[in-house]
């Protein structure tokens, strides 16, 4: 009999109680803990994941699978000593290896009776809308459904330009885009620690609040020799779950069911925004910047402010070649990215703009040039300015 699970609510999500009580969780395992020293992908490890999802599953929740190690299961069969670097050979492993961690995994959840869909996703598909939208309905049709998503990367079609940084900022984005409960990273680490894991007397941090209060612990941008994603990339992925309503555990993969039960292992990081709509994420962190506006002091206070839209008179210079609709950054005077916002000019159009207040451009050039370069319902400020202008209030 399948036990019923409560859906957590905001109160719990900077609480470790929000774990046994998830209803919908985004579990995502990196691809040192999958693979072996050989590169082979390590079934039995595969396995042990699997048994601990399966359980969480059949006590009535929904699970979405964000998993590495295409990549690295291909090295063994293609007899390649090291991780490919080059990305030809890397797209080749990718292409090797991901038809057989599927089909392990495909094989491991049916043995509980569990079917698995996978989906293969590139930048490309969360940076234009209608692709992420796409996604969505893909990744929600098949939790109705009681398929377990296992989502990857598309590292066999992927291009440097195009790759998310691991799977780790995936996971976060896939945690929002299924409004999950909650997000574990599971990884060849316990959590966060004070110093480096390896040095002697390192600690580790069972609780965060607030990313701020560990802004000075050093981490690595370096992943392990299996795997592409470091701390860096796990903090990255922990800032967008967090700030958009998802509380994070990072843990090894050993621990992945005391993580789920709510024990107390690895780091746990606390829920500090609420949930955002998928569009203002979208803009946020999902969204390829096309170009800059390089905007005035005032016109940067007034959208720090949180209730202003851009207007031309506060532009002073335009980069890069961009389309109306298109993602771009506002930059201030002192050269800090304050936000992002969607903007509703091509590039060509807006130097004869700049500066001009909006009755001139209607008197100048007519309607329809007398309105905002980005809207406000279009803007999100980018985290570090967000919190400057909270310390400001």
């Amino acid at each position: 009999m399948n036990v019923p699970v409560v859906r957590a609510t905001s109160r719990d999500a900077t609480s470790r109680d929000v774990l046994p009580a998830a209803r919908r969780v985004v579990v995502k395992i990196g691809s040192s803990s999958l693979t072996g020293p050989d590169g082979r992908l390590d079934v039995g490890a595969l396995r042990a994941l699997v048994d601990v999802l399966a359980a969480r599953h059949a006590a009535g929740a929904q699970v979405v699978l964000v998993t590495s190690g295409a990549i690295s299961a291909g090295i063994g069969p293609l007899g390649l000593a090291t991780r490919p670097r080059d990305l030809a050979t890397m797209q080749a492993a990718a292409s090797v290896g991901q038809g057989m961690l599927v089909a392990r995994y495909t094989e491991a959840f049916a043995a509980h009776g569990i079917g698995v869909g996978q989906i293969l996703l590139t930048a490309e598909d969360t940076v234009r809308r209608l692709r992420y939208k796409n996604a969505q309905r893909s990744l929600s049709r098949l939790l109705a459904l009681g398929v377990v998503p296992v989502v990857n990367e598309n590292d066999a079609v992927t291009t440097d330009e195009l790759k998310f940084g691991d799977n780790d900022r995936l996971a976060a984005l896939v945690s929002h885009l299924v409004k999950a409960d909650a997000l574990v990273l599971l990884t060849d680490v316990d959590g966060l620690h004070d110093a480096p894991p390896s040095r002697p007397g390192a600690r580790r941090i069972p609780y965060v609040g607030d990313l701020a209060e560990v802004a000075d612990v050093p981490v690595t941008a370096r992943g392990s020799v299996l795997g592409t994603g470091g701390m860096v990339t796990k903090l990255e992925s922990v800032r967008i779950a967090t700030a958009s309503g998802v509380p994070v555990v990072l843990t090894r993969a050993a621990n992945a069911a005391a993580a789920l039960a709510g024990a107390d292992v690895g780091t746990f990081f606390a829920a500090t925004g609420r949930r955002a709509s998928a569009r203002r994420l979208w803009i946020a962190h999902a969204a390829r910047v096309r170009g800059r506006l390089h905007v005035d002091d005032g016109a940067a206070r007034a959208v720090l402010g949180g209730r202003a839209s851009l207007l031309p008179a506060g532009v002073t210079r335009v980069d890069g070649e961009f389309d109306a609709g298109d993602p771009v950054e506002l930059v201030a005077p002192d050269g800090a990215v304050v936000a992002r916002g969607l903007v509703a000019f091509d590039s060509h159009e807006l130097p004869a703009l700049l500066g001009r207040q909006t009755a001139e451009l209607r008197e100048a050039l007519g309607e329809g040039y007398d309105r905002e370069i980005v809207h406000r319902d279009d803007l999100v400020l980018e985290h570090r300015a967000r919190q400057r202008a909270r310390a400001a209030r």
